[in-house]
């Protein structure tokens, strides 16, 4: 997967510790455990032609999480690129 620019970035992670640089969306949700107003945050990921070919051939994603404590995470996939007339 690719890092791709989320709309509306509030700061890009990481690039201090040697990384691309993270785009990070700061939001609040009303989550079912935490409750109204809940801190998130999104980003945004473009698969490679070879990744997008195995996700339509039925193939899972994985999210890897570096470290040993894993934090609540949720995965979704937003709306595609509008269409633009020239």
């Amino acid at each position: 997967m690719l890092v791709a620019m989320i709309e509306g970035p509030t700061r890009v992670i990481g690039k201090s510790q040697g990384y691309l640089g993270l785009p990070i969306k700061d939001v609040v949700i009303d989550c079912a455990v935490n409750g109204p107003n809940t801190p998130a945050m999104l980003t945004a990921w473009t698969p490679t032609p070879d990744e997008l070919e195995r996700l339509n051939a039925g193939a899972a994603v994985i999210l890897r999480i570096l470290g040993t404590r894993h934090p609540p995470v949720m995965l979704d996939v937003c709306e595609p690129p509008a269409m633009t007339g020239g």
